[in-house]
Protein backbone atom coordinates (compact mmCIF):
# COMPACT_ATOMS: atom_id res chain seq x y z
CA UNK A 1 0.00 0.00 0.00
CA UNK A 2 1.06 3.60 -0.62
CA UNK A 3 0.17 7.19 0.25
CA UNK A 4 -1.33 9.63 -2.22
CA UNK A 5 -2.81 13.12 -2.15
CA UNK A 6 -4.87 14.52 -4.98
CA UNK A 7 -6.62 17.85 -5.13
CA UNK A 8 -7.16 21.27 -6.61
CA UNK A 9 -6.08 24.54 -5.00
CA UNK A 10 -5.62 28.28 -5.50
CA UNK A 11 -2.02 27.85 -6.66
CA UNK A 12 -3.04 25.96 -9.79
CA UNK A 13 -6.67 26.83 -10.51
CA UNK A 14 -8.77 29.93 -11.02
CA UNK A 15 -11.35 31.07 -8.49
CA UNK A 16 -14.07 30.24 -11.03
CA UNK A 17 -12.89 26.62 -11.19
CA UNK A 18 -12.33 26.35 -7.43
CA UNK A 19 -15.86 27.42 -6.65
CA UNK A 20 -17.27 24.90 -9.12
CA UNK A 21 -15.33 22.06 -7.46
CA UNK A 22 -16.27 23.13 -3.92
CA UNK A 23 -18.20 20.47 -2.01
CA UNK A 24 -20.84 21.67 0.52
CA UNK A 25 -20.01 20.80 4.12
CA UNK A 26 -23.06 18.57 4.58
CA UNK A 27 -21.68 16.34 1.78
CA UNK A 28 -18.22 15.72 3.30
CA UNK A 29 -19.17 12.58 5.20
CA UNK A 30 -20.73 11.13 2.06
CA UNK A 31 -17.51 11.85 0.14
CA UNK A 32 -15.50 9.93 2.73
CA UNK A 33 -17.85 6.95 2.66
CA UNK A 34 -17.78 6.89 -1.14
CA UNK A 35 -13.99 6.95 -1.16
CA UNK A 36 -13.77 3.98 1.22
CA UNK A 37 -16.16 2.00 -0.97
CA UNK A 38 -13.65 2.15 -3.83
CA UNK A 39 -11.52 -0.86 -4.66
CA UNK A 40 -8.10 0.80 -4.33
CA UNK A 41 -8.65 3.07 -1.31
CA UNK A 42 -8.08 1.81 2.25
CA UNK A 43 -7.97 5.06 4.24
CA UNK A 44 -9.03 8.60 3.32
CA UNK A 45 -9.19 12.14 4.72
CA UNK A 46 -11.12 14.80 2.81
CA UNK A 47 -9.79 18.36 3.18
CA UNK A 48 -12.13 21.10 2.01
CA UNK A 49 -11.46 24.80 2.55
CA UNK A 50 -12.45 27.88 0.58
CA UNK A 51 -9.32 27.57 -1.58
CA UNK A 52 -8.50 23.85 -1.42
CA UNK A 53 -10.36 20.62 -2.16
CA UNK A 54 -8.15 17.59 -1.57
CA UNK A 55 -8.10 13.90 -0.70
CA UNK A 56 -5.26 12.21 1.20
CA UNK A 57 -5.48 8.43 1.01
CA UNK A 58 -3.80 5.08 1.59
CA UNK A 59 -4.14 3.14 -1.65
CA UNK A 60 -3.29 0.01 -3.62
CA UNK A 61 -2.97 0.70 -7.36
CA UNK A 62 -1.82 4.24 -8.17
CA UNK A 63 -3.71 4.88 -11.43
CA UNK A 64 -6.80 3.09 -10.23
CA UNK A 65 -6.91 5.25 -7.10
CA UNK A 66 -6.39 8.44 -9.15
CA UNK A 67 -9.42 7.59 -11.28
CA UNK A 68 -11.54 6.67 -8.25
CA UNK A 69 -10.72 9.87 -6.34
CA UNK A 70 -11.25 12.05 -9.42
CA UNK A 71 -14.64 10.52 -10.14
CA UNK A 72 -15.68 10.83 -6.49
CA UNK A 73 -14.82 14.54 -6.46
CA UNK A 74 -16.60 15.09 -9.77
CA UNK A 75 -19.75 13.38 -8.51
CA UNK A 76 -19.71 15.30 -5.22
CA UNK A 77 -19.20 18.64 -6.99
CA UNK A 78 -21.73 17.71 -9.70
CA UNK A 79 -19.43 18.57 -12.61
CA UNK A 80 -17.67 16.56 -15.30
CA UNK A 81 -14.21 15.35 -14.27
CA UNK A 82 -12.80 16.53 -17.63
CA UNK A 83 -13.45 20.11 -16.52
CA UNK A 84 -10.88 20.02 -13.71
CA UNK A 85 -8.65 16.95 -13.95
CA UNK A 86 -5.94 18.83 -15.86
CA UNK A 87 -5.63 21.18 -12.86
CA UNK A 88 -5.29 18.44 -10.25
CA UNK A 89 -2.11 18.23 -8.19
CA UNK A 90 -0.89 14.75 -7.26
CA UNK A 91 1.65 13.80 -4.58
CA UNK A 92 2.88 10.27 -3.93
CA UNK A 93 4.47 8.63 -0.86
CA UNK A 94 7.24 10.95 0.45
CA UNK A 95 5.75 13.85 -1.49
CA UNK A 96 2.48 13.52 0.43
CA UNK A 97 4.18 14.22 3.76
CA UNK A 98 6.16 17.15 2.33
CA UNK A 99 2.99 18.61 0.83
CA UNK A 100 0.77 18.16 3.90
CA UNK A 101 3.41 19.46 6.33
CA UNK A 102 3.84 22.53 4.07
CA UNK A 103 0.08 23.10 4.02
CA UNK A 104 -0.06 22.88 7.83
CA UNK A 105 2.82 25.34 8.09
CA UNK A 106 0.85 27.89 6.07
CA UNK A 107 3.38 27.80 3.24
CA UNK A 108 0.65 26.97 0.71
CA UNK A 109 -1.90 29.52 1.95
CA UNK A 110 -2.98 32.76 0.34
CA UNK A 111 -1.78 34.43 3.54
CA UNK A 112 1.57 32.78 4.44
CA UNK A 113 1.58 31.48 8.00
CA UNK A 114 -2.18 31.93 8.54
CA UNK A 115 -3.39 29.88 11.45
CA UNK A 116 -6.89 28.96 10.20
CA UNK A 117 -5.53 26.08 8.11
CA UNK A 118 -4.51 24.23 11.28
CA UNK A 119 -8.11 24.15 12.47
CA UNK A 120 -9.31 23.08 9.04
CA UNK A 121 -6.87 20.16 8.89
CA UNK A 122 -7.72 19.11 12.42
CA UNK A 123 -11.46 19.09 11.66
CA UNK A 124 -10.84 17.11 8.46
CA UNK A 125 -9.01 14.44 10.47
CA UNK A 126 -11.69 14.39 13.19
CA UNK A 127 -14.44 13.88 10.62
CA UNK A 128 -12.50 11.05 8.96
CA UNK A 129 -12.04 9.42 12.37
CA UNK A 130 -15.76 9.78 13.10
CA UNK A 131 -16.55 8.13 9.75
CA UNK A 132 -13.88 5.45 10.39
CA UNK A 133 -12.05 6.32 7.16
CA UNK A 134 -8.79 7.39 8.81
CA UNK A 135 -6.71 4.54 10.20
CA UNK A 136 -3.40 4.54 12.04
CA UNK A 137 -1.33 5.65 9.04
CA UNK A 138 -3.31 8.77 8.10
CA UNK A 139 -3.93 9.68 11.73
CA UNK A 140 -0.19 9.64 12.40
CA UNK A 141 0.51 11.67 9.25
CA UNK A 142 -2.00 14.41 10.12
CA UNK A 143 -1.05 14.55 13.80
CA UNK A 144 2.62 15.01 12.89
CA UNK A 145 1.77 17.61 10.22
CA UNK A 146 -0.28 19.62 12.72
CA UNK A 147 2.56 19.47 15.26
CA UNK A 148 5.00 20.70 12.62
CA UNK A 149 2.63 23.54 11.72
CA UNK A 150 2.50 24.68 15.33
CA UNK A 151 6.28 24.47 15.58
CA UNK A 152 6.71 26.66 12.48
CA UNK A 153 4.54 29.39 14.00
CA UNK A 154 6.34 29.18 17.34
CA UNK A 155 9.90 29.23 15.97
CA UNK A 156 9.66 31.59 12.97
CA UNK A 157 8.22 35.04 12.29
CA UNK A 158 6.00 33.81 9.47
CA UNK A 159 2.91 34.22 11.68
CA UNK A 160 3.53 37.88 12.55
CA UNK A 161 1.35 40.66 11.25
CA UNK A 162 -1.47 39.60 8.92
CA UNK A 163 -1.70 35.97 9.94
CA UNK A 164 -5.22 34.99 9.05
CA UNK A 165 -7.41 35.04 6.01
CA UNK A 166 -9.96 37.08 7.97
CA UNK A 167 -7.37 39.62 9.12
CA UNK A 168 -6.00 40.01 5.60
CA UNK A 169 -9.51 40.54 4.25
CA UNK A 170 -10.27 43.25 6.77
CA UNK A 171 -6.92 44.93 6.13
CA UNK A 172 -7.66 44.99 2.40
CA UNK A 173 -11.12 46.45 2.96
CA UNK A 174 -9.94 49.16 5.35
CA UNK A 175 -7.12 50.10 3.01
CA UNK A 176 -9.63 50.42 0.15
CA UNK A 177 -11.86 52.70 2.23
CA UNK A 178 -9.12 54.88 3.68
CA UNK A 179 -10.47 57.76 5.77
CA UNK A 180 -14.07 56.72 5.03
CA UNK A 181 -13.83 53.86 7.51
CA UNK A 182 -13.86 56.07 10.61
CA UNK A 183 -17.34 55.94 12.08
CA UNK A 184 -18.60 53.81 9.19
CA UNK A 185 -21.34 51.21 9.46
CA UNK A 186 -20.18 47.70 8.54
CA UNK A 187 -22.27 44.61 7.81
CA UNK A 188 -20.74 41.15 8.26
CA UNK A 189 -22.74 38.34 6.69
CA UNK A 190 -22.15 35.04 8.46
CA UNK A 191 -21.31 33.93 11.99
CA UNK A 192 -18.94 31.00 11.47
CA UNK A 193 -15.19 30.78 12.03
CA UNK A 194 -14.27 33.10 9.15
CA UNK A 195 -16.93 35.66 10.07
CA UNK A 196 -15.77 35.54 13.69
CA UNK A 197 -12.24 36.42 12.60
CA UNK A 198 -13.59 39.25 10.43
CA UNK A 199 -15.62 40.76 13.27
CA UNK A 200 -12.75 40.58 15.75
CA UNK A 201 -10.33 42.11 13.24
CA UNK A 202 -12.74 44.97 12.51
CA UNK A 203 -13.20 45.75 16.18
CA UNK A 204 -9.46 45.59 16.90
CA UNK A 205 -8.53 47.90 14.03
CA UNK A 206 -7.00 51.30 14.91
CA UNK A 207 -9.38 52.77 12.31
CA UNK A 208 -12.43 52.78 14.55
CA UNK A 209 -15.62 51.75 12.75
CA UNK A 210 -18.91 53.16 13.97
CA UNK A 211 -20.82 49.90 14.19
CA UNK A 212 -20.81 46.27 13.07
CA UNK A 213 -24.01 44.41 12.29
CA UNK A 214 -23.79 40.60 12.11
CA UNK A 215 -26.40 39.24 9.72
CA UNK A 216 -26.84 35.48 9.75
CA UNK A 217 -29.37 32.83 8.75
CA UNK A 218 -29.39 31.49 12.32
CA UNK A 219 -29.89 34.48 14.59
CA UNK A 220 -28.73 32.53 17.67
CA UNK A 221 -25.24 32.07 16.20
CA UNK A 222 -25.01 35.78 15.47
CA UNK A 223 -26.06 36.54 19.04
CA UNK A 224 -23.43 34.12 20.39
CA UNK A 225 -20.74 35.91 18.36
CA UNK A 226 -21.96 39.30 19.60
CA UNK A 227 -21.81 38.07 23.20
CA UNK A 228 -18.34 36.64 22.62
CA UNK A 229 -16.81 39.92 21.37
CA UNK A 230 -18.68 41.95 24.02
CA UNK A 231 -18.42 45.25 22.17
CA UNK A 232 -21.17 47.87 22.34
CA UNK A 233 -20.74 48.65 18.64
CA UNK A 234 -22.01 45.19 17.62
CA UNK A 235 -25.62 44.30 16.88
CA UNK A 236 -27.29 41.37 15.13
CA UNK A 237 -29.89 41.05 12.40
CA UNK A 238 -31.53 38.34 10.32
CA UNK A 239 -30.80 37.80 6.64
CA UNK A 240 -34.25 39.18 5.82
CA UNK A 241 -32.98 42.59 6.96
CA UNK A 242 -29.84 42.44 4.84
CA UNK A 243 -30.99 44.58 1.91
CA UNK A 244 -32.09 47.39 4.23
CA UNK A 245 -28.86 47.21 6.22
CA UNK A 246 -26.73 47.54 3.10
CA UNK A 247 -28.52 50.69 2.00
CA UNK A 248 -26.91 52.56 4.93
CA UNK A 249 -23.59 50.69 5.20
CA UNK A 250 -20.19 51.76 3.89
CA UNK A 251 -18.67 48.26 3.96
CA UNK A 252 -20.06 44.72 3.76
CA UNK A 253 -17.95 41.60 4.23
CA UNK A 254 -19.69 38.39 3.17
CA UNK A 255 -18.16 35.37 4.93
CA UNK A 256 -20.69 32.61 4.46
CA UNK A 257 -20.90 29.35 2.53
CA UNK A 258 -23.82 29.28 0.12
CA UNK A 259 -24.43 27.08 -2.93
CA UNK A 260 -25.82 30.03 -4.91
CA UNK A 261 -25.35 33.82 -4.69
CA UNK A 262 -26.89 35.40 -1.62
CA UNK A 263 -26.91 38.88 -3.15
CA UNK A 264 -27.60 39.96 -6.72
CA UNK A 265 -28.21 43.25 -8.50
CA UNK A 266 -31.93 43.24 -7.73
CA UNK A 267 -31.21 42.99 -3.98
CA UNK A 268 -29.06 46.12 -4.03
CA UNK A 269 -31.06 48.51 -6.19
CA UNK A 270 -31.86 50.60 -3.09
CA UNK A 271 -28.18 51.27 -2.41
CA UNK A 272 -27.36 54.79 -3.56
CA UNK A 273 -24.38 55.65 -1.34
CA UNK A 274 -20.90 54.19 -2.00
CA UNK A 275 -20.66 50.61 -0.73
CA UNK A 276 -17.66 48.29 -0.79
CA UNK A 277 -18.56 44.59 -0.73
CA UNK A 278 -15.85 42.02 0.07
CA UNK A 279 -16.99 38.56 -0.98
CA UNK A 280 -15.03 35.80 0.76
CA UNK A 281 -17.29 32.99 -0.39
CA UNK A 282 -16.26 30.05 -2.56
CA UNK A 283 -18.58 29.63 -4.39
CA UNK A 284 -19.01 33.40 -4.48
CA UNK A 285 -21.92 34.72 -2.45
CA UNK A 286 -22.36 37.94 -4.43
CA UNK A 287 -23.44 37.71 -8.07
CA UNK A 288 -21.24 39.38 -10.67
CA UNK A 289 -24.14 41.48 -12.00
CA UNK A 290 -23.73 43.65 -8.88
CA UNK A 291 -20.78 45.23 -10.71
CA UNK A 292 -23.31 47.02 -12.94
CA UNK A 293 -24.42 49.22 -10.05
CA UNK A 294 -22.49 52.51 -10.01
CA UNK A 295 -22.55 52.91 -6.23
CA UNK A 296 -21.09 49.47 -5.47
CA UNK A 297 -17.55 48.15 -5.71
CA UNK A 298 -17.19 44.38 -5.31
CA UNK A 299 -13.93 42.56 -4.54
CA UNK A 300 -13.38 38.85 -3.94
CA UNK A 301 -10.73 36.33 -2.99
CA UNK A 302 -8.79 36.76 -6.24
CA UNK A 303 -8.28 40.46 -5.38
CA UNK A 304 -7.17 39.49 -1.88
CA UNK A 305 -4.65 37.03 -3.29
CA UNK A 306 -3.07 39.68 -5.51
CA UNK A 307 -2.85 42.15 -2.63
CA UNK A 308 -1.24 39.63 -0.28
CA UNK A 309 1.37 38.71 -2.87
CA UNK A 310 2.35 42.40 -3.13
CA UNK A 311 2.39 43.15 0.58
CA UNK A 312 4.06 40.05 2.00
CA UNK A 313 7.34 40.03 0.07
CA UNK A 314 9.08 40.83 3.36
CA UNK A 315 8.07 37.46 4.72
CA UNK A 316 10.27 35.49 2.33
CA UNK A 317 13.04 35.04 4.93
CA UNK A 318 10.55 33.68 7.47
CA UNK A 319 9.09 31.40 4.80
CA UNK A 320 12.56 30.01 4.08
CA UNK A 321 13.05 29.29 7.79
CA UNK A 322 9.64 27.64 7.94
CA UNK A 323 10.49 25.49 4.91
CA UNK A 324 13.65 24.26 6.65
CA UNK A 325 11.62 23.23 9.71
CA UNK A 326 9.16 21.41 7.46
CA UNK A 327 11.98 19.53 5.73
CA UNK A 328 13.46 18.45 9.08
CA UNK A 329 10.08 17.37 10.46
CA UNK A 330 9.22 15.45 7.29
CA UNK A 331 12.54 13.62 7.43
CA UNK A 332 11.99 12.73 11.09
CA UNK A 333 8.47 11.48 10.30
CA UNK A 334 9.71 9.34 7.40
CA UNK A 335 12.56 7.93 9.49
CA UNK A 336 10.10 6.96 12.21
CA UNK A 337 7.79 5.42 9.61
CA UNK A 338 10.65 3.36 8.13
CA UNK A 339 11.62 2.14 11.58
CA UNK A 340 8.05 1.09 12.33
CA UNK A 341 7.68 -0.56 8.93
CA UNK A 342 10.85 -2.59 9.44
CA UNK A 343 9.96 -3.51 13.02
CA UNK A 344 6.96 -5.60 11.97
CA UNK A 345 8.76 -7.79 9.43
CA UNK A 346 11.86 -8.12 11.65
CA UNK A 347 9.71 -9.20 14.59
CA UNK A 348 7.93 -11.80 12.45
CA UNK A 349 11.27 -13.10 11.11
CA UNK A 350 12.70 -13.51 14.62
CA UNK A 351 9.56 -15.25 15.81
CA UNK A 352 9.84 -17.61 12.83
CA UNK A 353 13.44 -18.55 13.71
CA UNK A 354 12.63 -18.92 17.42
CA UNK A 355 9.77 -21.24 16.52
CA UNK A 356 12.14 -23.41 14.43
CA UNK A 357 14.53 -23.71 17.39
CA UNK A 358 11.72 -24.60 19.82
CA UNK A 359 10.21 -27.11 17.37
CA UNK A 360 13.49 -28.85 16.68
CA UNK A 361 14.38 -29.05 20.38
CA UNK A 362 10.98 -30.59 21.11
CA UNK A 363 11.44 -33.15 18.33
CA UNK A 364 14.89 -34.13 19.68
CA UNK A 365 13.83 -34.28 23.30
CA UNK A 366 14.34 -38.03 23.40
CA UNK A 367 17.87 -37.76 22.06
CA UNK A 368 18.77 -35.21 24.75
CA UNK A 369 17.50 -37.38 27.59
CA UNK A 370 20.99 -38.17 28.91
CA UNK A 371 21.81 -34.46 29.32
CA UNK A 372 21.19 -32.64 32.56
CA UNK A 373 19.29 -29.32 32.59
CA UNK A 374 22.46 -27.22 32.48
CA UNK A 375 23.71 -29.10 29.42
CA UNK A 376 20.32 -28.81 27.71
CA UNK A 377 20.35 -25.06 28.27
CA UNK A 378 23.79 -24.86 26.66
CA UNK A 379 22.43 -26.67 23.59
CA UNK A 380 19.46 -24.29 23.42
CA UNK A 381 21.76 -21.29 23.79
CA UNK A 382 24.07 -22.56 21.06
CA UNK A 383 21.18 -23.12 18.65
CA UNK A 384 19.71 -19.67 19.30
CA UNK A 385 23.11 -18.04 18.89
CA UNK A 386 23.66 -19.71 15.51
CA UNK A 387 20.17 -18.78 14.31
CA UNK A 388 20.62 -15.18 15.53
CA UNK A 389 23.82 -14.86 13.53
CA UNK A 390 22.11 -16.23 10.43
CA UNK A 391 19.23 -13.76 10.93
CA UNK A 392 21.47 -10.75 11.65
CA UNK A 393 22.30 -9.73 8.08
CA UNK A 394 18.73 -10.05 6.72
CA UNK A 395 17.49 -8.06 9.74
CA UNK A 396 19.98 -5.22 9.15
CA UNK A 397 19.17 -5.13 5.44
CA UNK A 398 15.42 -4.90 6.13
CA UNK A 399 15.91 -2.05 8.60
CA UNK A 400 18.28 -0.07 6.37
CA UNK A 401 16.09 -0.37 3.27
CA UNK A 402 12.76 0.22 5.03
CA UNK A 403 10.61 2.83 3.30
CA UNK A 404 12.42 2.55 -0.05
CA UNK A 405 11.60 0.66 -3.23
CA UNK A 406 14.38 -1.78 -2.36
CA UNK A 407 12.85 -2.19 1.10
CA UNK A 408 9.50 -3.10 -0.43
CA UNK A 409 11.18 -5.74 -2.60
CA UNK A 410 13.17 -7.15 0.33
CA UNK A 411 10.03 -7.22 2.47
CA UNK A 412 8.12 -9.14 -0.20
CA UNK A 413 11.03 -11.52 -0.79
CA UNK A 414 11.43 -12.21 2.93
CA UNK A 415 7.74 -13.01 3.33
CA UNK A 416 7.85 -15.28 0.32
CA UNK A 417 11.07 -17.10 1.29
CA UNK A 418 10.03 -17.74 4.87
CA UNK A 419 6.29 -17.98 4.32
CA UNK A 420 5.55 -15.15 6.79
Amino acid sequence: MALISLGIDHENASLDLLERVTVPEHEWSKVLRTLLSQRNIHEAVFVSTCLRTEVVAVIDRFHGAIDEITETLATAAKIDADEFKEKLTVHFDRGVATHLFSVAAGLKSVVPGEFEILGQLRRALELAQEEHTAGAELTELFVRALASGRRVRAETSIARGTTSFAHASVSMALEELGADVTGAQVVVVGAGQLATGVVKSLLASPARVGGVTISNRTIERAQALRDDVADERVRVASLSELAALLSSARLAIVAVETPSPLLAKADLDRVTSPLLIVDLGVPRAVASDVDQLASIRRVDISDLRERVERVLDVRHEAADAAAQIVLADVEKYLTDQRARGAAAIVSELREYFDEIVDTELAKREGELGELNEEQREKVRSLLRSVVAKIAHRPTVALKEAAGTDQGIRLNEATRSLFDL
